[in-house]
Parts: structure tokens; C-alpha cells; sequence
């Protein structure tokens, strides 16, 4: 299919979902999302694999990546049917679980930044809106893709809720940008469990070392900023929960290199609790192992 016409789909699909009501946008979410379990079998695969991974090799592997596929559908369905006009009402049928919101603020009166390092569970975008009509604006990075349409597309509807966006463009000025917004105070939220560049830095994940981006733990070595960590759920019904993990410090270590990387897997560890509390919504359906990628 080329790109106009990807493009075109999704604009069509924005279209239709975006005139519907929420509970009945929902239920076609997770229809879809079962569809997709039953079509995608390479995907279903590897969602296998991750839940065994998280819940342990006694889990019934079937049944959870159907689960994950059902959240993942309704997170599409979301992306569609989410428009300016709904900004307000989607951030106010979400709650952060626990004093989280409490310590971001205290965190940002610091002054040096916060940093919110988030996995690929719930819908992450209803964090940046929930944030964004709490006074708490964040800048986003967003993965270059081929189709610059749709890059242009998601932008638009990020910027839509509140949400500021850079485009991780190689040779671009990513780094800048979110030193930037660090430095003055602000905040930038980080999708931090896959390593898109191959790039990253080794960690262990959940039992096995595979690598993770260093981009939260750089930046907070090197700005002070408090790094935290955020899980964006689904609720059960509408709206979303969050969680936000204790702070993670930066560690010792007797140069940046060594400290950057013992604070990446304080942050790894970190995201291993936030995921265990809802191991299905948790969208990761690529390989992210290098045993996965040998199984494949």
C-alpha cells in the first residue's frame, strides 16, 4: 500500500470512529483487537512469549496476548476517536492510583526537570493529556517513520492534547529539545522499554539482558532531573488509571558511562513493577530479546 493511501486509511478510520460514542468505540476497539489476535500470527507469537516472560512459564500464554490484543485495540480505537473536542472530558475520566501526582509536583518545584519514563501499557497519550489539563505540559518524542503523513497526523493529534512533540530524527535536534525543556524546568515523557535504535544500553529485563534506550537515565545523569516512572492503564470501564512509581536517583559510579548505566537498570526494574500490576495491556508485540529474535 503506499503512503498516500496508508495515510487515507488512517484519516477514514478517524473519521468513523471519531462519530462514535464512547462505550460503543470501546467495544469495537477490543473487537478488533481479537480479530487481530486471530490473524497476526507472527505477532501472537511473540505476544506469547512477553507474557510468559512476565507471569512465568505456568501462564496460560494463549489467553493473555488474546488479552493484550483486546487492550491494544481499544488503544487504536482511542487514538481514532480522540479530537480536540474531547480533550477535557478524556483527561477527566482518568485518576492517578496513590499520591503520584502529588510528588511530580514536587519534583517539578525542584526546578532541574522531571523526566516521566513510561512503557508501551494502557494508552500513553492519556497521560500527556491528563498532565497537560493539570498544568503539567510535557514534550514527547516520537519515532520517525517512513510515512511522513502520518507522522504529521499523530503530531497534530498529540499537540491536540496538550502534548509538544519531537520527531527522533537522525542527525536531528532531539537531545537539544529535551535539554532544553529540562533546563527550564519542564517536563518530557519518554517511552523507555524498547530500543528502536539498537542502540541502547544492556540491561536485565524481566530475566534476561536485552538493551534499553538511554535516554531517561542519560538525561537525568546529566541535568539532575527527577526521573519517575509512569504506567498509563485502562480502566476497566472508561477512563484510564496511572501509576507513578517512587523516583528513580541517579547511582554512583566513578564515571558517566558507569553511572548512566546502573541507572538504566534501576529504571528497568522499575518498569518491571509498573508492568507486573497489568501485564496484558503491556503493547509490546515486537521482538525486544535477542532470543526473540533468534526464535523468529
Amino acid at each position: 500500500m503506499s503512503g498516500l493511501a496508508t495515510y487515507l486509511v488512517y484519516r477514514v478510520f478517524a473519521a468513523g470512529f471519531g462519530r462514535l460514542p464512547e462505550p460503543l468505540m470501546r467495544r469495537i476497539g477490543y473487537g478488533l483487537g481479537v480479530a487481530a489476535f486471530h490473524l497476526a500470527r507472527g505477532r501472537r507469537s511473540m505476544a506469547e512469549r512477553h507474557m510468559r516472560r512476565v507471569l512465568g512459564p505456568e501462564v496460560d500464554a494463549r489467553a493473555a496476548a488474546r488479552a493484550m490484543f483486546r487492550w491494544y485495540g481499544r488503544y487504536w480505537a482511542e487514538v481514532f476517536w480522540v479530537t480536540p473536542a474531547r480533550r477535557e472530558q478524556f483527561a477527566a475520566n482518568a485518576m492517578v492510583v496513590g499520591d503520584g501526582l502529588d510528588r511530580v509536583f514536587e519534583a517539578r518545584d525542584e526546578g532541574n526537570g522531571v523526566i516521566l519514563a513510561l512503557p508501551h501499557v494502557g494508552n500513553w497519550e492519556a497521560a500527556g493529556a491528563f498532565a497537560a489539563e493539570h498544568g503539567l505540559g510535557v514534550l514527547a518524542v516520537a519515532e520517525a517513520l517512513r510515512n511522513e503523513r502520518i507522522v504529521e497526523w499523530f503530531i497534530s493529534i498529540r499537540n491536540a492534547l496538550g502534548i509538544d512533540v519531537v520527531i527522533a530524527r537522525k542527525g536531528g535536534n532531539t537531545t537539544r529539545a529535551l535539554l532544553e525543556r529540562l533546563h527550564a524546568g519542564g517536563i518530557v515523557a519518554l517511552l523507555c522499554d524498547r530500543d528502536v535504535t539498537g542502540r541502547g544500553i544492556p540491561v536485565d529485563f524481566f530475566g534476561e539482558v536485552t538493551t534499553l534506550p538511554a535516554g531517561p537515565a542519560a538525561l537525568a545523569e546529566r541535568t539532575g532531573a527527577a526521573l519517575m516512572p509512569v504506567g498509563a492503564f485502562f480502566a476497566p470501564g472508561k477512563g484510564h488509571a496511572f501509576r507513578i512509581g517512587p523516583r528513580v536517583e541517579v547511582a554512583a559510579g566513578e564515571s558517566r558511562e558507569e553511572r548512566v548505566t546502573r541507572t538504566a537498570q534501576r529504571l528497568a526494574l522499575a518498569l518491571e513493577d509498573l508492568i507486573r500490576h497489568e501485564p496484558p495491556q503491556w503493547h509490546i508485540l515486537q521482538p525486544n530479546w535477542p532470543s526473540d529474535r533468534e526464535a523468529g
